[in-house]
């Protein structure tokens, strides 16, 4: 197995993602990987409106799961990657919380870069996820960003 997704409330160590996909990698290709690239998503402490304490997000049970690892999958067959993971937190997130990690290992660091892009672009439009902004009190859904559907459609154009 080289690659895992999973959907979680707790926070996650990005050394410890590191290391997992580092390990899967050299398993399934021991000397192969020239590169290995990761993102970390954090929560900003405004949008368009102005500042907010944070955000919530909500999921479908199994299907978001299985719609995350799928997207794994699809990025390590696209970018022959050795090896690929992602985790995206759900629940109350306040600002400078990590929201989201992938990483990608490659032979050449191009496909790991690559990979760690469609990743994060493709998961905004493939994976069932909710966001709402909330500012003490108040809070209200997040629509899908035109830049959002911009950036997958590249991805989508070009299978």
């Amino acid at each position: 197995m080289n690659v895992f997704a999973l959907i979680q409330n707790e926070d996650f160590s990005h050394a410890q993602l590191h290391s997992q996909l580092q390990s899967y990698a050299n398993a399934y290709s021991l000397g192969g990987t020239g590169a290995i690239v990761t993102f970390t998503g954090l929560v900003r402490d405004f949008n368009s409106q102005g500042d907010i304490d944070g955000i919530e997000l909500e999921h479908y049970p199994g299907m978001t799961d299985k719609a995350l690892m799928l997207l794994v999958e699809q990025a390590v067959a696209r970018f022959s990657l050795t090896a690929a993971g992602a985790v995206h937190r759900i629940g109350r997130l306040y600002n400078n919380e990590q929201i989201v990690w992938v990483g990608a290992a490659a032979p050449h660091r191009q496909a790991a870069f690559d990979a760690a892009c469609f990743l994060m672009d493709m998961l905004k439009q493939s994976v069932p996820l909710w966001k709402k902004e909330f500012k003490g009190e108040r809070s209200q859904w997040v629509e899908t960003k035109a830049s959002d559907d911009k950036a997958a459609l590249k991805w989508m154009a070009s299978k």
